[in-house]
Order: structure tokens, then sequence, then C-alpha cells
């Protein structure tokens, strides 16, 4: 199955200064913008936890072919009804100004689960467990490390590759795991990402091979290039600031380029 997890980035500071009652209102809202189009690419929504949404796709609901496409177009519409969602926001809490900026953070992994009525004995959910449940909950948070907004698994990246365009970004291994994961970036559907997006993911391919390597001058060179083409890319700033750190202290010899995620 492919599972998906959604959450507010900067939430926490966004609600110290709400009433309860306001609180709730921009709660149920959000929860109704990024619900819909779970609902409307045939994925199930399993839970809300505070800010949070759960979903998932596959047999019997959707095909197995189909589910890490349905997820991906899921996420790029939440990405899309989130901007609206802001836009409402002064209205639905009073404000014109003064609040915090606040964005969208989703992850998505495809992989065997188990599925059905889990729970205690007073309380059952259907709902679904495994790996993969535990790498889209990894990823979403993965996007506060690389400053991006939709992180997939290379095997929802492999079943949606014809769907969708994606940026591999690193090599992690992520809290609770012992295999290190190819992440990428989910940047749009086939035809619709802009030019500059894909020169940037082309070049940005050449700059983390180098890195891989040890190849510290030309991955400066290739990630500079990146900044040249759209100068806000938050993952080609972290390399190089991981570069300037690498540079002034010896890696060991058994370097990998695997970079651990030490955050849940």
């Amino acid at each position: 199955m492919t599972i998906l997890f959604c959450d507010i980035k900067g939430f926490t500071t966004f609600s110290e200064g709400m009433t309860p009652a306001a609180l709730v209102t921009v709660l149920n809202r959000y929860m109704t913008v990024m619900s819909e189009p779970i609902r409307r690419h045939s994925g199930i929504i399993d839970k809300y936890i505070g800010d949070a949404i759960m979903a998932f796709w596959g047999p019997p609901f959707t095909g197995t072919d189909d589910q890490a496409v349905l997820a991906c177009l899921a996420a790029l519409d939440q990405v899309s009804g989130f901007a609206a969602f802001r836009a409402e926001l002064p209205d639905l809490i009073g404000l014109k100004r003064g609040f915090p900026e606040i964005d969208i953070r989703i992850g998505i992994a495809t992989g065997d689960v188990v599925v059905g009525s889990i729970g205690s004995e007073q309380t059952r959910n259907y709902t679904v467990i495994g790996d993969a449940v535990n790498l889209a909950s990894r990823l979403e948070g993965a996007n506060k490390t690389y400053g991006t907004r939709v992180l997939i698994s290379e095997a929802t990246n492999n079943f949606a590759t014809n769907a969708v365009e994606t940026r591999e970004i690193d090599t992690v291994l992520v809290v609770g795991k012992n295999e290190p994961q190819h992440v990428f970036e989910l940047l749009g559907r086939k035809g619709e990402v802009e030019p500059e997006r894909l020169a940037l993911r082309d070049a940005y391919v050449e700059a983390l091979d180098a890195y891989r390597h040890k190849d510290w001058e030309r991955a400066v060179a290739g990630f500079e290039d990146c900044l040249a083409i759209v100068p806000c890319d938050a993952p080609s700033k972290l390399f190089l600031g991981r570069i300037a750190q690498f540079r002034a202290t010896a890696l060991p010899a058994e370097w990998n380029g695997i970079w651990s995620l030490v955050e849940k």
C-alpha cells in the first residue's frame, strides 16, 4: 500500500496566540481542504492526529499499479489547496496581519503493510501497520531538514515515475530503519513542471553524484549552478553547508554519502 502523512509547518507557533474556539475553526477548515484531494484521488483517510492527516491507498480500494500515482496527485493538490487555505486565514481568525507564516509538509512511502481492525479489546480502528507507515511519517519530518514540501520514497517514485516529475534529494538513514533510503522530492505532474525546475533537477543530479564521490570542487560548482537557476533552493544550500563542514574535518575512509536523520 501507499501511505501519506501531511502536517503543518509552524503550527505550534501559529496556534499559541489563538483562542481554543478560533483554533478549532482553523483546524476544521484545514482538515476539510486537505482531505478533499485524498478523497478525490480514491484515498482512505486513516486518522487525524492534531494538525496531521494520515491516509493510505491500495487494494481493495485502488489498484496496485495506481496507488502511488494517486497518492502523489493528491499530495500535489494538497499543496495547491494549502495556498488557498492560507489566503482564507485572515477571515477565519479575524486578523489581517501579525500571524506567523505556515506551510505544509508531506511524506509518502510505498511498501508492505498489515491492514485491518487493530486496537484494544475496548476500541479498534481500521488502520495500517508496517514499515512503510513509519517511513512515510519519517519522510514528512525530513522535509524540515531539506526545506522541501513533499518527499517520497524510492518505491513510490518507481511506481509513479510515468505520471510525475521528481528529483532525488539524498540517501538517508531514518530513525528506526537499518537500510538507507533514496529520497525524492515530488515536483509536479508530467508536462506541468516549470522548465527552470527541471533544469534545477538535472543540475542537482550532477552535483549530488560529485558529492557522493567526494569530488568537493565539482560538487560545490554544481550546487552553485543550482542556486544560479533557483536562488532559493534549500537542498542545494544544505549540501553546500555540509561540504564546507566536510572540508574542515577529515571524513572516515568508509564514508558512503549516506546521511543519518536524527529527527523523527
